[in-house]
């Protein structure tokens, strides 16, 4: 998956391509697998980098979504928990169980809700992680020894799924290429393109890299841009209705004395209304989330200072020691293309399923949805563009469709896990050149094998691409990040042939974005 070659083959394509998506998240590159695994031809443009906005922010749980079960949406769950399964099917790389306790301080919280997890497990059916269980004390502390003890009764066990959500984004996106699809990131689309009759036929982007402008011909033009589903809705038509009521949601990183287990705790109903999780990932600990109505999107959302303290009293409440700002290692924030409903006041109250709509042009919009479903919707995505664009029918075929990197026993590669079968060739990297096998801060365990890796083969083409999506860094730790980021200037500069004045740009425009992932202590 090399930029150049796919740029290439757009400027270079004669005729009109089945489909043109426009985004390159979740959403946007599960349309594109869908599509060219069916054997349709797809171009698929991200104005910036794939996973830059919504897809790399999230809570990192492949999950039926509990707090939908509270609200009575049982068909959402249902979906989500077989797509769950599915996920964990065709990426064990990067999806595996992860057990969870609700812990009990109140005599009538094991039964109510110890009766609401045996519905989870029963809506999963065979598509289930594990039975849930009720817990004593004593177990319940044995797996999380960190708990707040005064007071706690017990707990309910249950099981749910988790992953790394921009490692497996960019892995969709190599497997959408190697399906035969065209992806380009940091292509901004300026423009749609309309017959005679006034129908969408194509669009214009514009390659940031070099300024031009382009045209793309398509049967059917796709809107999967999330939060920014609107601004590309009113190119189409100016009169056009918001459909989006965008949400944030903000999580802290913290380190891993404060969840040494293999435990994640669930906070079933918070002040705020909305479930929080405290939740182990990559030898660190995740904690959120808010739920912040907010005016408009941005690329680089800013956590409120309000959110940052509010997760911290929660949190502070269910763990033995309490977080301060200070113990912060990283913050993010991601926003939510929650559909407009009404005039409700509450973004929490709004349906996490996803919605498609048809303008009048035929232009597509597909938005909403949450991580997990990212697949069911490609699908029903998919089965409307091609009548739009008057294709041939051909059965979806991602149900038992394999990851790139699809690895039954990924866990054998230690720290390189997550790049399931991709992992041998970074190991070759390490041993024709022992240098690239130093880890790059002593704080995180990423190496420049690993920066090297990023370049030739999953698209990255910046340090902010670099170390806050294909290695994770800037998610876990902010400050390792800068302090890796002048090594890793170097070996993408090496590898994209760029210059010293690019990399300090680069270093200037890494420290301008890691400063939206730093806390200032009190």
């Amino acid at each position: 998956m090399q930029r150049a070659t796919h740029l290439r083959r757009i400027t270079e394509h004669r005729g009109r391509w089945d489909l043109a998506v426009v985004g390159g998240g979740a959403t946007g590159v599960g349309i594109a697998v869908d599509a060219a695994a069916r054997g349709y031809r797809v171009a698929l443009l991200e104005q910036s980098d794939f996973g830059k906005g919504t897809s790399s922010r999230s809570t990192k749980l492949a999950h039926g979504g509990v707090r939908y079960l509270q609200q009575g949406n049982v068909s959402l769950v249902m979906e989500a928990l077989k797509e769950r399964g599915l996920l964990l099917q065709n990426a064990p790389h990067l999806v595996h169980d992860l057990p969870f306790v609700v812990p009990n301080y109140l005599w009538w919280e094991a039964p109510f809700y110890g009766v609401g997890l045996k519905v989870y497990d029963m809506l999963a059916g065979k598509y289930g992680f594990g039975a849930s269980r009720l817990l004593s004390r004593a177990e319940v502390l044995e797996r999380i020894p960190t708990l707040e003890q005064e007071g706690l009764r017990g707990g309910v066990l249950y099981h749910d799924g988790q992953f790394d959500d921009s490692r497996l984004l960019i892995n969709l996106a190599q497997t959408a290429a190697e399906q035969g699809a065209c992806l380009l990131n940091y292509a901004r689309v300026v423009d749609l393109e309309k017959d005679a009759d006034g129908f969408t036929a194509g669009l214009r982007f514009r390659d940031e890299e070099t300024g031009l402008e382009h045209r793309v011909e398509a049967g059917c033009v796709i809107n999967a841009t999330g939060p920014f589903c609107d601004e590309l809705r009113r190119r189409d038509d100016p009169q056009a209705a918001p459909l989006i009521a965008p949400s944030q949601g903000v999580h802290l990183t913290l380190g891993r004395e404060f969840l040494p287990g293999g435990t994640a705790i669930m906070v079933p109903h918070t002040r705020d209304g909305r479930v929080m999780f405290a939740i182990p990932w990559r030898d660190h600990v995740v904690v959120g989330t808010t739920d912040t109505p907010i005016a408009a999107a941005s690329l680089e959302p800013r956590p409120l200072d309000h959110e940052v303290d509010f997760i911290l009293e929660t949190a502070g409440g269910y763990l033995a020691r309490r977080p301060s700002r200070a113990d912060i290692l990283s913050v993010f924030t991601g926003i939510r293309p929650l559909v407009k409903a009404g005039d409700s006041a509450s973004t929490a109250a709004l349906s996490r399923d996803h919605t498609l709509q048809i303008s009048k042009s035929g232009l597509l919009t597909i938005t909403g949805g949450k991580w997990t479903t990212y697949r069911k919707m490609a699908e029903d995505c998919v089965e409307h563009a091609l009548v739009l664009a008057r294709l041939p029918e051909r059965p979806c075929v991602t149900r038992d469709l394999h990851v790139h990197g699809f690895h039954r026993r990924a866990e054998q590669f230690g720290d390189l896990s997550g790049y399931g079968s991709d992992a041998v060739g970074i190991g070759e990297l390490m041993r024709e050149d022992p240098a690239l096998a130093r880890p790059l801060s002593e704080a995180l365990p990423i190496r420049g094998a690993e920066i090297v890796w990023a370049a030739r083969h999953e698209m990255a083409r910046t340090l902010d691409d670099a170390l806050a999506r294909r290695t994770r860094a800037l998610y876990l730790d902010s400050r390792a990040a800068l302090e890796m980021a002048p090594r890793a200037a170097r070996l993408l500069a090496a590898e994209l042939g760029r210059d010293r004045s690019w990399e300090e740009r680069q270093l200037e425009d890494f420290r301008e974005i890691a400063s939206r992932f730093a806390v200032n202590p009190p």
